[in-house]
């Protein structure tokens, strides 16, 4: 029994020692363990600190040996005897310099062009101060003699004195707007070298010369000069570069920088042309949100109207061949709006135009509810849709079917539709031929009695290499197809469509739509010329166009923003060729006011649709 009582004391004992010290034990090992990560993190800061201290030191030794060792550039003066020799020995270190193992040389002329431009600049100045002296001692020993004729000689001479000391001073502005780009590129490049979390003084200085720089070159693009204030901070920049010279010593580094910049530059240029060149056709060939809006509308309105309510008047004038005959075929809404409006208000005898507008199924009911409610005043307007001719859909449908292209604007029959003019105005003579891209802004009633010449197409030419519009046969026609080399001459005279005059009976008898369908079927099987309808206009009419006179028909409008004001006034016609389109957001928009004067912005539907000026 005192054994069982003994062994339980003990074992009680033995708990409440280990209940007493675990804590103890557990403490001490959890402090251990603590002691050690301060004594870590004491050393990281430490370490942090003595490199600091080093890098701080680093360039405080730069500061000073800048402050007190570094001199102004020296101004070389080369005499005329010694300037080739000179020429030859720059030109041999410039060729050795760019060699990836000469960093010598390579700092050697970042100090020489430092000194260049400084003496560059000293030079300028000089030789300015020189020749206003020489004037100013000159005026001094001229003779007064009081004579109107010396008087005036006089005031030539100080005339054109005054003229060459104002382009001599134009061009030291433009050295010295040329030295602070290069002192801009020079930093920019030292400013790579460093971490991008550098804070060190050197840098701070470069940013801050950086900026006072560039804002000095511009304010000399809008004074078209630098300011006085400019020399001074030129002359910091240039301190601030000799002494990132001094931190940097390694200039092969900076050649290889400096290459990798202006490649990556290069590269950035030529992405983001091919990106605007796409995004610009990919605009072209979209359908405005407006624009679908309003024909959405259009045609609602349309099918509410009876049968007898969808009639146009006047429509016995459709096949009398003594009235003006103008087509267009098109499917937007605003655009036939624009050249219906613009040749009615410019016309003399707006009774005796007849308009013949052809569209697609789609767009028909929409563009024949416009002209209800806009009827063209004394005009006459007939509406057709291209599922009304019978004739096209079962003999020549399969030809624009196998045209292969992925702009729907060359395989759309709108476009080829221009071919088969005698098959859908069969009773008709003569007709005009609008582009739904132009603008109207003279009486055409005089280009009806153009001298034809036996021939069957009027338009301009466009075979003058010195205007925007000049269009080769080459660029556009593969003649280097026996077939093509010998029926076409290369030199051959090209046109435009856009506002053609078309005799339809040499048409007819000549039969140049077979001629136009031969060709097609021929291009079918190998390439002969570029998509579109106006190489195969080249080929079908050749030996077949009389020229008109530049005034009938400007082009340009859709491409070239700088045409001359004068030609734009005084032409006949406007043509906005190009992917720029008028009534696109891409639109050039100082040409934008010829084709929106013609449309009424506060109408109902425009406003309903948000369709602006």
């Amino acid at each position: 029994m005192k054994k069982h009582r003994r062994w339980l004391r003990i074992v009680i004992l033995s708990l409440l020692s280990f209940s007493v010290l675990a804590p103890i034990m557990l403490g001490s090992l959890r402090l251990k363990a603590l002691t050690s990560i301060a004594g870590k993190r004491e050393f990281i800061e430490d370490l942090a600190s003595i490199k600091h201290r080093a890098d701080k030191l680093r360039f405080n030794a730069v500061e000073q040996e800048g402050a007190k060792e570094l001199k102004g550039p020296k101004l070389l003066v080369f005499k005329e005897k010694d300037f080739s020799s000179v020429v030859r020995h720059s030109s041999d270190e410039n060729r050795d310099l760019y060699h990836p193992g000469n960093a010598p040389n390579a700092s050697k002329l970042l100090e020489a062009s430092g000194e260049y431009y400084s003496s560059a600049s000293g030079k300028g100045n000089h030789k300015i101060q020189q020749n206003i002296k020489r004037v100013n001692s000159r005026k001094k020993e001229q003779p007064n003699h009081g004579g109107k004729h010396d008087q005036h000689l006089h005031n030539q001479e100080r005339g054109s004195r005054n003229q060459h000391l104002q382009s001599q001073s134009r061009v030291l502005a433009d050295e010295n707007i040329r030295r602070a780009r290069d002192q801009l590129i020079r930093a920019k490049s030292y400013l790579s070298f460093a971490p991008p979390s550098s804070n060190s003084h050197l840098m701070k200085e470069l940013r801050t010369r950086i900026k006072e720089v560039e804002q000095a070159v511009g304010d000399a693009f809008k004074d078209s000069d630098l300011p006085r204030s400019a020399s001074q901070k030129m002359k910091a920049m240039e301190a601030s570069l000799s002494k990132a010279s001094r931190a940097y010593p390694h200039c092969s580094q900076m050649v290889a920088k400096l290459r990798a910049m202006a490649y990556n530059a290069e590269e950035q240029i030529r992405v983001q042309k091919n990106q605007e060149s796409y995004l610009v056709q990919l605009a072209g060939r979209t359908t405005p949100k407006g624009l679908h809006c309003l024909s959405m509308r259009l045609t609602a309105e349309y099918f509410f109207l009876q049968p007898e309510e969808r009639k146009f008047p006047n429509q016995q004038k459709l096949n009398d061949p003594d009235l003006y005959h103008y087509a267009i075929f098109s499917d937007n809404i605003l655009a036939c709006a624009v050249v219906v409006n613009s040749t009615i208000s410019s016309a003399k005898e707006p009774e005796k135009i007849v308009f013949h507008v052809v569209t697609d199924s789609l767009n028909l009911p929409a563009i024949s509810m416009w002209f209800l409610i806009n009827p063209p005043g004394r005009a006459t307007i007939h509406i057709q849709s291209i599922e009304n001719f019978d004739w096209l859909s079962t003999k020549y449908n399969s030809t624009f079917k196998e045209q292969k292209s992925n702009d729907p604007r060359y395989t759309s029959i709108l476009n080829h539709l221009r071919f088969y003019l005698p098959d859908i105005f069969p009773a008709l003579n003569k007709i005009v031929l609008f582009d739904h891209d132009v603008v109207v802004q003279r009486d055409l009633s005089e280009i009806w009695s153009v001298d034809m010449k036996g021939k069957v197409n009027a338009a301009v030419e466009t075979c003058l290499e010195s205007e925007a519009s000049y269009r080769a046969v080459h660029m556009f026609v593969n003649l280097s197809d026996p077939f093509l080399e010998k029926r076409f001459d290369a030199n051959a005279c090209t046109w435009a469509f856009g506002m053609n005059l078309f005799e339809l009976q040499e048409w007819r008898r000549k039969n140049l739509t077979g001629l136009y369908r031969d060709y097609v079927q021929l291009g079918l099987k190998r390439p002969l010329w570029k998509a579109g309808s106006l190489p195969l206009g080249w080929i079908t009419f050749y030996n077949q166009t009389v020229a008109l006179e530049k005034r009938w028909h400007a082009l340009g409008l859709g491409y070239n923003a700088g045409l001359s004001s004068s030609d734009i006034e005084h032409a006949a016609v406007l043509h906005y060729d190009g992917v720029m389109k008028p009534w696109l957001e891409i639109g050039i928009p100082k040409y934008k006011g010829y084709w929106s004067k013609h449309l009424q912005y506060d109408q109902h539907y425009m406003q309903q649709c948000n369709i602006n000026e």
